[in-house]
């Protein structure tokens, strides 16, 4: 595995080179498209969302010769890395690189989750590995801030309950098994007033004072430590120059708890929060931008028992977790699925994001042990 472990740093930092904000991610699906043709895998292509697929046929799907009829075809398994990353196009995509770890913005995620899918490919090939089913790999879009998720809702209606289990790879995060989904829900609050001149129509509200106040307010409410609740102001943006009251200032508002019902009460508590804060010569508009639903497997599920076991084979101690990934939508719709790591680092989303090289060959061990066992 070793030899192995290089063409894969070399990939995913080739990966991690190619732009790719959310709803920007053209360039890099090209890349992975030519890879995954480069492997010589089947059915390559395009769907209408911006993913990319690519399929490594089973061993069982023939005729045989004499009666004509195909062998029984086991299940397909689908495993997937999204494209798209945290950072604008304007983000500088300097990557550092040490014998201990490769640093620069999304090297962890995803560029090494995407890189994962091929080394899984060449490591099957490597171990001569044949699947008793057809492995699915999609490199889906729109994963991260308001992506909402929208590639893997087409990866999951494209197939539906018919995989066998739906594994979602990411770059870092080795040893944690994502088995429940975690619930979001995020708005964009807007905030418009006449607006007018610093000085001849000082008094008048502006709209960048009242989200300001709003935002105070919102920031101060207090939430639930157990279900564990959070809130967060992302973004803030709005008037036009110094010397202007702003007719129109905006805020996003990440809200996320573990359960269900939790996240209800605090998204109520915002919007009557927003809905006070509009008054004569100020309007407050409130639109729900990101809908990440909440959902689960047991921690008893086969899948998740076994993703553990190739975890523990590795000499690497599994944490149940929950977070909102890409396995949200099918774990929703009570579908298995798994969410895991390929080896450990740090910094995600930000410019210092790095991943450590001496634990990937564990994960890529790992994760071709889920693979190959997966029923």
């Amino acid at each position: 595995m070793t030899d192995f472990l290089s063409p894969l740093l070399d990939l995913a930092i080739a990966i991690q080179q190619i732009p790719a904000p959310t709803f920007q991610e053209q360039k890099r699906a090209e890349f992975m498209r030519q890879r995954f043709l480069a492997e010589g895998l089947s059915d390559v292509a395009l769907d209408p969302a911006g993913n990319v697929f690519a399929r490594l046929p089973s061993v069982t799907r023939h005729s045989s010769p004499v009666t004509r009829h195909s062998s029984p075809v086991t299940r397909p398994l689908v495993i997937t890395a999204h494209l798209d990353t945290v950072f604008p196009e304007s983000v500088e995509l300097t990557l550092r690189r040490a014998p201990e770890h490769l640093c620069g913005p999304g090297i962890g995620d995803n560029a090494l989750g995407l890189a994962g899918l091929i080394g899984l490919v060449c490591a099957l090939r490597a171990r001569d590995i044949h699947l008793a089913g057809d492995l699915w790999l999609a490199a889906n879009v729109s994963e991260e801030g308001l992506g909402d998720l929208r590639g893997m809702k087409a990866v999951v209606e494209r197939f539906g309950s018919e995989p066998r289990a739906y594994l979602v790879l990411e770059g870092m995060a080795l040893g944690h098994v994502y088995h429940r989904a975690l619930g979001v829900r995020r708005y964009r609050i807007t905030v418009r007033t006449a607006g007018g001149h610093a000085w001849v129509d000082y008094g008048q509200p502006s709209a960048i004072h009242e989200l300001t106040r709003l935002a105070a307010e919102l920031t101060a409410l207090r939430l639930p430590k157990s279900p564990r609740t959070t809130l967060n102001v992302g973004k803030i943006s709005g008037g036009i120059s110094v010397n202007t009251i702003a007719s129109e200032a905006a805020l996003e508002l990440d809200l996320r708890s573990e359960v269900v019902e939790a996240l209800n009460e605090t998204a109520r508590r915002v919007e009557s929060l927003a809905r006070g804060a509009q008054r004569a010569g100020v309007t407050v508009e409130i639109q729900v931008v990101g809908e990440r639903p909440a959902g689960e497997i047991p921690a008893g599920h086969p899948l998740v028992r076994l993703a553990q076991e190739c975890l523990s084979a590795q000499g690497v101690t599994s944490k149940l977790n929950i977070g909102s990934t890409d396995a949200n939508i099918p774990l929703s719709r009570g579908l298995p699925a798994v969410a895991i790591g390929l080896t450990t680092g740090g910094g995600a989303h930000t410019v210092h994001e790095y991943i450590n090289v001496e634990p990937l060959g564990k994960g890529v061990e790992a994760l071709v042990g889920v693979v190959s066992s997966v029923q």
